[in-house]
């Protein structure tokens, strides 16, 4: 048995998810902010604070029980299964704090739209790239905020595109397919390996200024505004 998923589903679903990684969820789980702050405050660099957050996380959220209190409090207006957008919150809120803990505004449209790419796997390198020649964490930071509204909803359609692709072909997600049984998603909810690929890509783009994704051809044009 499959559910309809189309692209705006998964958009309201991470527009929701990021929310509650802004807002944190009551009791459950820590707001991006507070969340970055205590790495912020135990390592002498963003570097050192962003690798242990990695190494923390990653290990966290792959292993037993991490899931099991984010799928009623994650329960969307729209017909996405609990377990996905449980995953989508964990991982978006990791990047999210990478982001922050890069220095980059996560409040902002365009961050919110790179933590976006940089969960579907999207690269952004030649948005920075047109607006900056030069791509450093401190250039990439200021470049960010320049990204047009325009180019933002390219963006998004693209991300939107690629998660619809991972969950399912004709926007069907098959439940027996992608959770073998209700215990694999409260026991090894999220797969480690594809946690850890999005964890490193979220310290390349945030701690390192490169927007790249790794086997990705880009094509130079693919956001333009037009």
């Amino acid at each position: 048995m499959g559910m309809q998923i189309t692209q705006e589903t998964i958009m309201s679903v991470l527009n929701s998810c990021y929310e509650k990684c802004l807002n944190g969820i009551p009791k459950v789980s820590q707001n991006v902010q507070d969340l970055s702050d205590e790495y912020l405050r135990k390592y002498p660099s963003r570097e050192k604070a962003a690798k242990a957050f990695i190494k923390n996380q990653v290990v966290k959220c792959t292993t037993s029980g991490v899931l099991t209190g984010f799928g009623g409090l994650i329960t969307l207006p729209v017909t996405v299964p609990a377990n996905i957008s449980s995953v989508l919150y964990v991982q978006m809120r990791m990047i999210a704090c990478l982001a922050y803990i890069g220095g980059y505004e996560v409040d902002s449209d365009q961050v919110q739209t790179l933590v976006y790419a940089c969960l579907a796997g999207v690269s952004v390198n030649q948005v920075v790239k047109k607006i900056s020649v030069t791509i450093g964490v401190k250039v990439a930071n200021g470049v960010v905020k320049k990204i047009p509204g325009k180019v933002l909803i390219n963006i998004n359609k693209k991300v939107g595109f690629r998660l619809l692709t991972k969950f399912g072909t004709k926007g069907v997600v098959n439940l027996g397919k992608l959770v073998p049984g209700v215990g694999a998603v409260i026991g090894g909810g999220m797969d480690f390996a594809e946690t850890k690929i999005i964890a490193n890509r979220a310290y390349k783009w945030f701690l390192n200024g490169d927007f790249r994704v790794k086997g990705e051809i880009e094509q130079p044009d693919e956001f333009d505004e037009d």
